[in-house]
């Protein structure tokens, strides 16, 4: 009976959903999605990785229609919804102001959930499966993919695309706006802050001379993150609207096919949007939310506050100039941008990822003895997993070491892999155990031996898969590639088994979740807040 009553109403009763202000109700909904779309990229992982052990169980269409959809209901199905849950509330927690828009932020969960179901289903039942989705070398062949499928998966995408250039308008309009009833802001210098201008000034100034920081540096992060964001959002929808053209048209009886599109200017665009995520959004976002739980877990304040500030911008404006370390082994791609923007600048990222590493790690130890709590066991873990992941990818970006990388399974192993699967996602739990009791009015968790077990689990899963799909890789195993012969056996079943570590870990933590909750405070998050809709400053300012 206990067990029926903590599945109903969450552990001990702690948990008081009808209690919660609506900015509570938001991102734990952010949190239910993300977890949701999670769980399908996990899935639907696994079954590719059976897969590469026996192909026969599943017609290869459906296996590339899978491995097409994988990635992005990861990106924005699951670390979308999480992240921007997470930032929407943070900012205007931090900075003890309302969010400029609920109905906004409201509208960016609907719009990411209602686009991540739409292009996986367009997916799974027409197999549309160009691979990188969008980067799709035009003018397009439509002997190859299914225009209609195609045409509802970028929708998907265009969907998915408005509810971020939402949570775009939101964060900036928080930070420079003034609510109702308070003392006019500096919209201008609060800009200022937030992207970190002030930071190189105060570099070479006495301390008694440096300007003060308007924005805390959390905040800072978000700001400059969410710029990317915003690029990415633009070239995205771009070129998906792009190709819906030459779709719609197909279908209408049209062939665009001989159209003026340069395939290696379209790649370049492509990959330096592409790129704002994976070396922008990624990289910033990590690294401010490492300074902020460094902060939360020791309660002080962040070692070298000044230069991890200037070197967040250096980072911005690094990730608009490192794509062509995608375009490497294209040989149509002019020599100076492999030299200076795939191997130069690319290296850079060791000094500005490596620098947010240290001032990390030095204001965790110097508060020692630090609990090894949820929160810094994860926030330690995201720590391993990139510095595992950025030397791999650093040595990919080397024109030499590429020809035998470029394609192969240690790019979306060592590299791609361990830094999503670990570096930032047991970033964003280490968040989540910390936001917890925040977000829930102090809500208990369900069960430590279960945090432990996702902890350990997800560790050793996510760094076994990435090291033996690396191994394969060495040994000449492409990525995207079926192979029938059984030559990878034995390193696929390894990864495997690995995957199936981080396949319980999750669900160890959805089942703690859930418990802790309980399953009616989960479908209460869903409804209608009874509260003023106005009370939008979050909880435990």
């Amino acid at each position: 009976m206990k067990f029926i009553e903590t599945f109903l109403h969450g552990e001990e009763g702690l948990f008081k959903p009808k209690t919660l202000t609506p900015m509570q109700k938001l991102v734990l909904r952010f949190v239910v999605v993300s977890l949701v779309f999670y769980f399908f990229a996990l899935f639907e992982g696994m079954l590719m990785r059976i897969m590469q052990v026996d192909p026969s169980l599943m017609p290869a269409d459906q296996y590339f229609g899978m491995l097409t959809a994988h990635p992005l209901v990861g990106i924005f199905g699951s670390t979308y919804s999480l992240v921007f849950g997470a930032f929407l509330f943070l900012v205007p927690f931090l900075m003890k102001k309302p969010i400029w828009s609920f109905k906004l932020a409201n509208w960016t969960w609907i719009l990411i959930a209602a686009g991540t179901m739409i292009f996986w289903t367009a997916g799974f039942l027409t197999h549309y499966s160009p691979l990188y989705t969008l980067y799709w070398p035009l003018p397009a062949d439509f002997t190859q993919f299914n225009p209609l499928g195609g045409a509802i998966f970028i929708t998907g995408i265009a969907i998915i695309m408005v509810g971020t250039a939402f949570f775009v308008i939101n964060i900036f309009a928080t930070i420079t706006y003034t609510p109702e009833g308070w003392e006019k802001q500096p919209s201008g210098k609060l800009i200022k802050s937030a992207l970190g201008i002030d930071a190189f000034s105060n570099l070479f100034k006495k301390r008694d001379k440096q300007k003060e920081h308007l924005v805390s540096l959390p905040v800072a992060a978000v700001a400059r993150g969410t710029v990317d964001v915003a690029l990415n959002a633009g070239i995205i929808l771009f070129t998906g609207v792009l190709i819906l053209v030459y779709m719609v048209a197909y279908l209408m009886g049209y062939d665009l096919k001989h159209s003026a599109i340069d395939a290696l200017l379209y790649k370049n665009w492509f990959w330096w949007g592409l790129d704002l995520i994976a070396d922008g959004l990624v990289l910033i976002f990590v690294a401010g939310t490492w300074y902020l739980l460094a902060m939360l877990i020791t309660g002080k304040q962040l070692f070298m506050q000044n230069i991890a500030r200037a070197a967040l911008l250096v980072e911005l404006v690094v990730s608009w100039t490192v794509w062509s370390h995608h375009l490497m082994s294209d040989q149509a791609q002019p020599g100076i941008l492999k030299i200076l923007s795939g191997e130069l600048v690319t290296a850079f990222e060791l000094i500005t990822q490596g620098l947010a590493f240290f001032i990390t790690l030095v204001t965790l130890w110097s508060a020692r003895p630090l609990k090894m709590t949820n929160p810094l066991k994860f926030l330690l873990g995201g720590l391993l997993g990139f510095g595992l992941a950025v030397p791999a990818g650093i040595m990919q970006a080397d024109i030499g070491l590429n020809r035998i990388l470029h394609n192969t399974q240690w790019i979306i192993g060592p590299h791609v892999h361990v830094a999503i699967l670990v570096g930032l996602t047991m970033t964003l739990y280490s968040a989540v155990y910390i936001l917890f009791p925040i977000v829930t009015n102090g809500a208990k968790l369900y069960s430590q031996k279960l945090a432990n077990v996702h902890f350990w689990f997800h560790l050793i899963g996510g760094i076994g898969m990435g090291a033996f799909m690396g191994m394969a890789g060495l040994h000449g195993m492409l990525r995207r590639t079926l192979y029938y012969n059984g030559e990878f056996n034995l390193y696929m079943i390894l990864a495997a088994l690995s995957g199936t570590l981080m396949f319980i870990a999750f669900l160890a933590f959805f089942y703690n979740i859930v418990m802790s909750l309980g399953l009616n405070g989960v479908i209460q998050v869903f409804t209608p807040s009874k509260l003023d809709v106005k009370d939008t400053v979050p909880a435990a300012e």
